[in-house]
């Protein structure tokens, strides 16, 4: 198993942010690895530090501002080759057909439930081991 997995979180709300950390940990499960952030709270700074590579998870703020995470999550996955899974934050678990028109791989609402969004990401963290990308 890898030492550490990489998670970007992108929110322009510190909050936010702060709870996917707090809620992750050291690390989302005893089986993933040791997470280590990279936060964003701009559109262009996730971009930029996707081409940087080496992401393992995205967690994008679907309520984020200028450009929500499910646009984001849509625009990565149509301009990032092999982009990471995306885990979204939704405001209303009505809105997971959003979650699903983008592109992303899993969907918690907000505000942040730890045991359910340590789920989501160890999830994620597996299958991306799985497939060894």
């Amino acid at each position: 198993m890898q030492a550490t997995a990489t998670v970007l979180v992108y929110s322009d709300d510190s909050n936010t942010r702060e709870q996917v950390r707090l809620a992750t940990g050291r690390r989302p499960a005893p089986d993933v690895p040791v997470v280590e952030f990279v936060e964003c709270a701009t559109p262009a700074a996730v971009l930029k530090e996707l081409d940087r590579g080496g992401i393992d998870v995205c967690v994008l703020d679907g309520e984020a501002v200028p450009m929500g995470g499910m646009g984001m999550c849509r625009q990565i996955k149509d301009e990032v080759f092999q982009c990471p899974p995306v885990l979204l934050l939704i405001a209303r678990p009505q809105d997971a057909w959003l979650a699903t028109w983008s592109r992303a791989e899993a969907a918690v609402t907000l505000p942040v439930e730890p045991v359910e969004f340590a789920s989501a990401l160890a999830s994620l963290l597996r299958e991306k081991r799985l497939q060894g990308v």
